[in-house]
């Protein structure tokens, strides 16, 4: 699985919806690992804004991200078709402080990427998977996320309106049910609501032509695409601020009565959540734990380590290192026992994290299988570990790595192993 841009550049305008100023969008390719950012050629600089949650500004009715004015408001359904499409690195090209509303949908938005086409490029996608429940609860709005391998919504709307009332609807998004199911659905509004909304700046832009807007009786000069498009709009706008995690997700998510502020706050938790799974052990750290030294230790840092079920660690590969020095003069490439070596030390470090007194243990690796070395690795690189654990029995334990280099396998293999008392 690669990560994925936009083929061609595509654009599409019209007015904003809460500020009512005119504005043309570009989506244009973007370097792998670029992630979504927006750039404001109508400033000066053309300044650029990451679509993170940290650059996320707390506003009514919309997701706004950077502060005013070098910020881009209502970026919501531009981010859902982004999202929806499983495109991770993209630049959002824009001459106004607002995407346009179009038809108040991402239905516009994923056209135009389809128009432009989508192109794989290097790396690996990031997926943010949820390890334990994140609860969240802002006023109304009540968040609950699970872990799950991709996103699952369940989704919960209550408005005092004839035409509402009480809506719920589950979704396993993918680009073919957000497409179907979310992406058409529009934005809506009251019109009890309008003056006051106006009266603090908002829907400038807004018309029965890119919002429902409901009256006493109805939809007002507009006909509803489903009978549940409210609920339906309200999952779209979740999957658009989701996106500001910065990665896909993988999480079920219960939303009750979610808003853009809640759903913003829920992706804050779940990054804090992440960060406090997430561990990174330095050299120190791993010479404490491994009986390797120089010229043997393999492993400059792991990156992540999840007691009994994975590890992620890295080794910068040198010039300096001292097989260079015979494989091969003129021609220095890592010998392939060594890359598996040091992935093996990184699974050491798996086996050996629960373990009391490590440093009077010692692994042994028992068995390999299904190595296959998929391209040289030569100085400069840096090596990627991804280690799982298959099968733990007392002391014994089977694990499958990869070896990765700019997001490309260069090895893999299957092992065993066992955790020995070191022989005095």
């Amino acid at each position: 699985m690669s990560r994925r841009t936009v083929a061609r550049p595509v654009s599409v305008e019209g007015v904003g919806l809460h500020l009512g100023v005119p504005c043309r969008l570009t989506f244009k390719a973007a370097r792998p690992g670029a992630g979504i950012v927006f750039r404001r050629i109508d400033l000066e600089g053309t300044p650029t804004i990451a679509a993170r949650v940290e650059n996320a500004v707390l506003t009514e009715r919309r997701t706004q991200i950077g502060n005013d004015p070098v910020s881009v408001h209502t970026v919501e359904h531009v981010l859902a078709a982004v999202a929806g499409s499983e495109i991770d690195d993209v630049e959002i090209e824009i001459d106004g402080p607002e995407p346009p509303i179009l038809d108040g949908s991402a239905e516009p938005f994923l056209a135009a990427l389809k128009q432009g086409g989508i192109a794989e490029h290097a790396g690996d996608p990031c997926v943010a998977t949820l390890r334990g429940p994140v609860k969240v609860i802002d006023g109304a709005s009540v968040y609950e996320a699970y872990p799950a391998k991709s996103l699952e919504l369940d989704v919960t709307i209550d408005f005092a309106h004839p035409l509402i009332g009480e809506q719920r609807a589950r979704y396993a998004v993918t680009p073919e049910t957000f497409a179907r199911e979310l992406a058409p659905a529009r934005t809506f509004g009251f019109v009890h609501e309008v003056e006051a909304l106006r009266a603090k700046g908002l829907i400038r832009g807004a018309s029965t032509e890119n919002a429902l807007v409901l009256g006493d009786s109805g939809v007002v000069d507009n006909v509803l695409r489903w009978p549940d498009e409210f609920v339906r709009h309200k999952a779209m706008d979740c999957v658009g601020d989701l996106a500001l995690l910065g990665a896909r997700v993988g999480a079920r998510i219960v939303a009750t009565k979610p808003s853009h502020r809640g759903t913003v706050l829920l992706v804050r938790a779940i990054k804090d959540s992440l960060a406090r799974e997430t561990s990174v052990l330095g050299i120190e750290e791993i010479m404490k734990v491994l009986p390797h030294r120089y010229p043997f230790l393999l492993v400059d840092r792991i990156l992540e380590i999840d007691p009994g079920k994975r590890v992620v660690g890295v080794k910068n590969v040198t010039i300096n290192e001292p097989f260079f020095q015979g494989h091969f003069p003129g021609h220095p490439i890592m010998p392939g026992v060594l890359i598996i070596e040091a992935m093996a030390q990184v699974g050491g470090m798996l086996l050996m994290g629960g373990v009391p007194n490590p440093e009077n243990k010692v692994v042994y690796f028992t068995s390999l299988n299904n190595v296959k070395w998929r391209r040289p690795v030569k100085p400069g690189d840096q090596l990627r570990f991804e280690l799982d654990l298959l099968q733990v029995r007392g002391m014994m334990a089977k694990m499958s790595g990869v070896a990765k280099v700019d997001g490309q396998i260069v090895a893999e293999a299957e092992m065993g192993a066992v955790v020995r008392e070191k022989e005095k």
